[in-house]
């Protein structure tokens, strides 16, 4: 089963965009989904559980960097339109 994540970063600093950049470029890193970034969000989509084990993968990396940050999430079944 295929589905799309809308995921938002709110780093909770002065200096979001490097934390922001950080995690696009690490899901960027997986030939195995779909990545779409736009000034708002970045969308993923490819198969259900795999996206997940990368989200649990790339979201502790970005926790356990310095400063609080908030991830916002909407999750689709299926593909990105």
């Amino acid at each position: 089963m295929h589905s799309a994540i809308e995921i938002s970063l709110y780093p909770l600093n002065a200096d979001y965009i490097p934390p922001i950049k950080g995690f696009i470029e690490r899901l960027n890193t997986y030939p195995e989904i779909k990545v779409l970034t736009n000034a708002m969000s970045t969308q993923i989509s490819g198969e259900h559980q795999r996206l997940f084990e990368i989200l649990a993968q790339e979201t502790a990396v970005t926790f356990a960097e310095a400063g609080r940050k908030v991830f916002v999430m909407k999750l689709l079944g299926g593909e990105i339109a």
